[in-house]
């Protein structure tokens, strides 16, 4: 059975809780957010239970109008190559001590 985005929002939700949230489609791509103390969590699972095999890109982004609590956050693609299944999530940072572990080492270039 293929990969689908119902399937992979419902596997999140279940693994994760209310620890995922805002789920939507945009962009032809499933996108979220995660709570910043489950990033590296969330990724594992990811990769290890859904097979995104493939960390795409990850960047930076600074929204200096929100709450000090969501000024800055870190945005994850990721891709499953076998479905073709892209996910994008969003990891919201406090503007006081943006502080977030490390996903460097999940994905070995070897």
């Amino acid at each position: 059975m293929a990969l689908d985005y119902t399937t992979v929002q419902e596997q999140l939700t279940v693994k994760f809780g209310e620890d995922v949230k805002d789920f939507t489609n945009e962009f032809g791509m499933l996108a979220f957010e995660v709570t910043a103390d489950k990033n590296t969590e969330a990724i594992r699972f990811l990769r290890d239970e859904l097979g995104f095999n493939f960390l795409t890109d990850i960047c930076g982004v600074h929204y200096p109008d929100n709450e000090t609590a969501r000024q800055f956050a870190v945005v994850y693609h990721m891709h499953n190559w076998v479905d073709n299944v892209r996910v994008r999530f969003k990891v919201f940072l406090n503007g006081e001590q943006p502080e977030l572990e490390t996903a460097t080492g999940l994905f070995n270039s070897a």
